[in-house]
């Protein structure tokens, strides 16, 4: 099914949740690990901090893909075109950030000469040290983490607007049910 003005496909809304939580749940995650000493127990997370970052990208891939085809979601009311700017920018942002912070984590590792074990399914191999790679993926890994948190944050107070100054449907659209159409001109 695809994507329709006052409906979205349960692939876009399936999507838009899974890869919603999985970056609230690895930003929470990476802050955790960030405050860990050294060790054992650092280790261990960090492995899977890593495997399921690379289980992300691939799910952030899917879903850029289905963006790109599906386009964005129209607006169900009518806002401020300064709004509508922010909207773009923000879910532009978001969108992207489900790929560069992986990519970014990615970066840290190989970079320091770590290949990285997916789950032992696989792994992504290391190619000897590279201290700019590196540096890059660390800058963009926590800069970008910072500027994701905030961007979530106002993603949400953006929806908690929908729903509770516009009512006009939106969190329902994005809960999966149809809603009648109510954009305004």
């Amino acid at each position: 099914m695809k994507d329709q003005s006052n409906k979205l496909s349960s692939m876009t809304v399936g999507l838009h949740w899974l890869l919603a939580l999985a970056m609230i749940g690895m930003l929470a995650f990476g802050l955790i690990l960030e405050d860990m000493a050294k060790g054992e127990t650092k280790s261990f997370l960090m492995w899977w901090h890593k495997g399921l970052g690379v289980a992300v990208l691939a799910f952030a891939l899917w879903r850029l893909g289905w963006r790109l085809t599906q386009g964005f979601p129209v607006p169900m009311s009518k806002v401020p075109a300064w709004q509508e700017i922010t909207a773009k920018i923000t879910h532009w942002f978001l969108l992207l950030g489900t790929l560069f912070m992986p990519l970014s984590g990615i970066a840290m590792s190989l970079g320091k000469n770590r290949p990285i074990d997916v789950f032992g399914l696989f792994a992504i191999p290391a190619f000897g040290e590279n201290e700019f790679l590196h540096e890059a993926g660390e800058v963009i890994h926590g800069l970008g983490g910072n500027l994701l948190i905030a961007a979530i944050i106002l993603h949400v107070v953006g929806a908690v607007k929908h729903r509770i100054v516009d009512n006009d449907g939106t969190m329902e659209r994005m809960a999966g049910r149809e809603v009648p159409n109510r954009q305004t001109a």
